[in-house]
């Protein structure tokens, strides 16, 4: 009998997708992506959140400086996937499962969703724009063309030591909670 594969995700990984989910969601609500603000969403510490946007800085996932923090062209993709990815789950548990949306588990799974499994999970919940909480879900390659073009070619299942090398790091682990999506920010008002 052949042995089964077992994969162990890595937690810095997933925390550098946190921080640019937040940044990414910080955005849509057009808000200034400030130290500040990305301390108080992920519910961590400032010198925490500078000493991670310093290494996203060096991974060339954001530019930042002490006026704020703006995302590259990798980080917006980054960011955008994790949303997306969030967002369908969330919609899949709501809508077709009919059970209670548990951020917890949306987001144990959301940072191990390949593009392949995140369009197949979109075509088959029928290519939502919006997810139960109000807000646009990124369009991906596989949703039919609206005018939209946000980027979502990020392959979240590819984060996770091969695309990108996250050095140990050389103090205590930075506590990072386990989502943004748990926090119930409003949706912009129209």
């Amino acid at each position: 009998m052949k042995e089964e594969d077992l994969f162990v995700g890595t937690a810095d990984s997933e925390h550098v997708e946190m921080y640019l989910k937040a940044i990414w969601h910080i955005n849509e609500l057009e808000r200034d992506a400030k130290i500040s603000t990305i301390a108080r969403m992920l519910r961590i510490r400032q010198p925490s959140v500078v000493q991670m946007l310093k290494k996203l800085s060096g991974m060339s996932l954001v530019d930042y400086t002490k006026a704020g923090v703006s995302m590259t062209g990798q980080g917006q993709r980054v960011g955008a996937s994790m949303m997306r990815n969030s967002r369908l789950l969330e919609v899949l548990m709501n809508d077709k499962l009919k059970v209670k949306i548990d951020g917890k588990m949306v987001c144990g799974i959301e940072h191990h969703m390949n593009r392949e499994f995140t369009d197949a999970l979109c075509t088959m919940l029928g290519h939502p724009k919006k997810c139960p909480h109000g807000y646009e879900i990124p369009r991906g390659r596989c949703c039919p063309p609206d005018g939209r073009a946000d980027g979502t070619d990020y392959d979240a299942g590819k984060l996770h030591g091969v695309l990108l090398r996250v050095p140990e790091p050389q103090k205590e682990p930075q506590r990072v909670p386990r989502g943004v999506h748990g926090l119930r920010a409003r949706p912009a008002k129209s």
